[in-house]
């Protein structure tokens, strides 16, 4: 698609609606009621309060829901109302008889805390698990049954847009570079390797994911697909309360966790912590055929490989909210990170010749410990200034993490004969210390618009040592292999500043934004001393505009500049050691990925459906993609061709697509949310002249349904399908995944317990080939089978609240959109 074809799209699709929307205004004219409601005691603002509006003449009853800024502004006709601010666990706010007959602005409406209503505080489990707004997707995990017991990967599995790979990597709109954040910053929780540490992270550590798709100018230009921001729990409710869970499985996966927080008018104390042990059992295959120069078969080889895994995991977040003063407050937070793991592998090999004839099997083991520590530390510093919306905000962040993998390698011939190669032994010991400074400051001009600026400094150093050892049957020690063995030394430091402003006027909201980001990065192989360096700045602008046609109806408009900075893994050139033959390594001459992004999104409601559609364009230059080549090396005294896998520098890729993510309530015992994404990217380029051009067609789609069974039982079923898809050399299957559970209330509503089965028809396993020059590979791999969850959660001081029945001719939108 190209760029002219696209503005004329946008623009057509902006005057269609806009006609549309001045044609129905102008046959029913209306009012607007405006206010803003905060908490009396922290004057922060208070998201989702319900606002109703009962006319006394009529039966139409309507209203609206606050925004993140605690606003609301509702179209109504000219009348009088009986007026009602509701908030739950706070006081109702009411006015009796409110002649409305122009636009009335309520001004700041303080809501105190209902000390009668804090034994029903509404806990995270009450909330949708799919709220779908304007600019955003947001996830709520307390209601998903399916995860209970899980990690933070299963959590992001069944967020909308999202998918994650049976390796644990997370693609956003199947493009898998997405900025991963914790409670809006980067993290050290994260770790040193991303889908590891997200597997140890639990789910019922986790409140909510935010799904941005068209990042503005305040969020760091990293990840050309998006961010996900993965907010942690920490409650708000005055008193002492909490929850504790406890989870056992099959395989081997049992723990517990505890959310706990204690807050007074000063200070607010929260904890989440846990403990899990879990195993993962697995399998893969590889069936290569090599062929000569004349495209004849000259032999096959056959490697199948079960594993063994298990983990350890230590988990805790806590931390102190104190209000200063009514304007100000100082939140501390601390979290850490204890992980032990034991993987054990079993690698066999059987080698044929052109006629099929076996003429080797060989067997290779590799046992492997691992240990890994995190630690972090985080201070934040909020002003609020007098004037609404003025804002200050200071963020400093230091986190360190170790991991340490130790493995001992054996490889023994059995046929045909039994001879016992030479052990091997390797290890990585890696350490990494981030440090990170940011602030952000907001000022309103005037009522309609305001003015936004910001700095962030990331400092990040990085060593890794790679050892491995070769068994020398003369000395019967182990000596140091220097042709794999190395020391890598990475840092990157990123300088980002950033400035926006954002309007409103009638309808339209715009938001221009600037971004500037300079990077200074670093690496250094001792052994070889091979030195690189690289330093960049570049600009990254952001436009987002919004069409509000109605209250049920809107349009957004977004452009944006990002870029992907290769990982120190993708840059690490040590080769892994699980199989010989089967090699891969990272490219120490990675460049980053730059991306032009533009997205259309049309948010559309009705009484019990909720639609948000969008289609999407990125261009990307210096892409990176993963390619195959061959080599020949020495293996046990024989000449051998291997397959090395390495990300590159691709020239291009156009990506495009369409999405829509739906909720729809038919019946007040049955819920349902839907999403559905197909893409196609062409990718352009050469490299070793070999050709790599692409053109891959690809579509998932996830499908959530919950009912409510005879005796209070909630059933449900996650089906989610990923499309077949195709790369420059791998063309991978589609897959299946089914996931169900079962919950009741038990203990007088006090206590929850829940049933789930993962993965019921035992196929989310990642089936391609790939095909070179020389090679045909058929390849499997499954990272765990079908697994069974048994949980019990129970409350103290908090109580179930149901949700509030929804008021006939209620026609706010938004109240069907966000409660459950």
């Amino acid at each position: 698609m190209h760029l002219k074809k696209l503005g004329i799209f946008i623009f057509c699709i902006a005057a269609f609606f806009q006609t549309f929307a001045q044609q129905k205004g102008s046959k029913n004219a209306s009012v607007k009621f405006t206010g803003k409601v905060i908490d009396f005691d922290t004057k922060e603002p208070l998201e989702y309060a319900t606002v109703v509006l009962k006319p006394l003449n009529g039966t139409q009853i309507t209203g609206g829901i606050t925004d993140s800024k605690g606003l609301f502004n509702i179209d109504l006709k000219a009348g009088n109302y009986d007026v009602s601010i509701e908030y739950i666990s706070f006081k109702t706010y009411q006015l009796k008889n409110v002649a409305i007959v122009k636009s009335k602005d309520l001004g700041v409406i303080e809501l105190a805390l209902d000390a009668q209503a804090l034994d029903e505080v509404e806990i995270i489990a009450e909330k949708s698990t799919v709220e779908i707004r304007l600019d955003k997707k947001i996830y709520n995990v307390g209601k998903d049954m399916t995860v209970k017991g899980g990690s933070a990967s299963d959590v992001l599995d069944n967020v909308p847009s999202v998918t994650v790979d049976v390796e644990g990597n997370i693609s956003l709109r199947g493009n898998d570079n997405v900025q991963i954040l914790i409670n809006g910053k980067p993290s050290g929780m994260i770790g040193l390797s991303g889908a590891d540490a997200l597997q140890q992270l639990p789910a019922d550590a986790i409140q909510k994911v935010e799904v941005i798709t068209s990042p503005s100018a305040r969020y760091d230009a990293e990840g050309t697909s998006g961010i996900l921001n993965i907010v942690l729990r920490k409650g708000k409710a005055q008193g002492f309360n909490g929850s504790v869970t406890a989870t056992t499985g099959i395989p081997d996966n049992y723990g517990g966790s505890a959310n706990l927080n204690y807050r007074t008018k000063k200070f607010n104390f929260f904890t989440n912590t846990g403990y899990s042990y879990t195993e993962y059992p697995g399998d893969s295959y590889n069936y290569a055929t090599y062929f000569d120069s004349d495209n004849e078969v000259i032999g096959y080889r056959n490697e199948e490989a079960d594993y063994d895994r298990s983990r350890n995991r230590f988990n805790t977040n806590m931390g102190v909210e104190y209000y200063i003063t009514d304007q100000s407050s100082i939140t501390g937070t601390f979290f850490y990170r204890d992980s032990k793991g034991a993987n054990y592998s079993v690698n066999t090999t059987n080698e044929f010749d052109p006629s099929e004839v076996l003429t080797q099997t060989s067997i290779r083991t590799n046992d492997e410990d691992e240990k890994g520590k995190n630690i972090e530390y985080s201070l934040n510093f909020t002003h609020n200034f007098k004037t609404d919306g003025h804002k200050l905000t200071v963020d400093v962040q230091h986190s360190s993490d170790t991991d340490n993998e130790a493995a001992a390698v054996s490889d023994f011939t059995t046929y045909p004969s039994l001879i016992d190669n030479n052990p091997e032994k390797n290890a990585t010991n890696d350490a990494s210390t981030d440090f990170l400074v940011q602030s952000d400051y907001v000022l309103p001009l005037g009522k309609n618009a305001q003015f936004e600026a910001g700095f962030k400094m990331v400092l990040n150093d990085l060593t890794s040592d790679y050892i491995v050892e070769d068994f020398n049957p003369d000395s019967g020690e182990f000596e140091n292999n220097t042709d794999f063995s190395n020391t890598l030394e990475f840092s990157q430091d990123i300088y980002s500043y950033y400035t926006q402003y954002g309007t409103k006027f009638n309808n339209v909201s715009v938001l221009l934004g600037l971004r500037a980001e300079t990077t200074d990065r670093t690496i250094f192989l001792v052994q070889t001393e091979e030195y690189n360096q690289k330093k960049w700045t570049e600009l990254f602008p952001t436009v987002n505009v919004g069409i509000e046609f109605n209250d049920m109806e809107s349009l957004t408009i977004g452009f944006n500049r990002r870029l992907r900075r290769p990982r120190s893994r993708f840059l690490n050139p040590f080769e892994s050691r699980t199989s010989e033959t089967f090699i891969r390594k990272g490219n120490i001459n990675l460049d980053p990925t730059y991306t032009s992004a533009f997205d259309v999104g049309y948010l559309k409601r009705w009484n019990k459906f909720t639609l948000n559609s969008s289609v999407y364009y990125q261009h990307s230059t210096n892409n990176i993609e993963y390619v195959q080549t061959e080599e020949t090396r020495e293996i046990n005294g024989e000449p051998t061709l291997i397959i090395v896998t390495m990300p590159i520098n691709l020239s291009s890729q156009d990506r495009y697509g369409f999405e829509f993510t739906a909720n729809y309530n038919p019946f007040k015992w049955w819920k349902l949310n839907t999403s559905f994404n197909f893409y196609r990217a062409i990718t352009e380029g050469d490299y070793d002249d070999v050709n790599y051009d692409a053109d891959n067609r690809s579509w998932f789609t996830r499908i959530n349904s919950t009912v409510r069974l005879p005796g209070n039982i909630d059933w449900q079923t996650r089906a989610m399908y990923r499309g077949p898809s195709e790369s420059a050399q791998t063309k991978r299957e589609g897959m299946l995944n089914i996931d169900l559970a079962f919950s009741k209330d038990i203990l007088n509503e006090n206590a929850t317990i829940s049933f789930n089965v993962s993965d019921l028809l035992n196929s989310r396993l990642r089936k391609s080939n790939t095909t070179t020059e020389t090679t045909y590979t058929d390849s499997s791999f499954r990272f765990r089978p079908r697994s069974f969850r048994l949980n019990f959660t129970y409350r103290f001081n908090q109580k179930k609240k149901r949700e509030r029945q929804r008021q006939q001719g209620f026609d706010g939108g938004e109240e069907e959109m966000f409660k459950a």
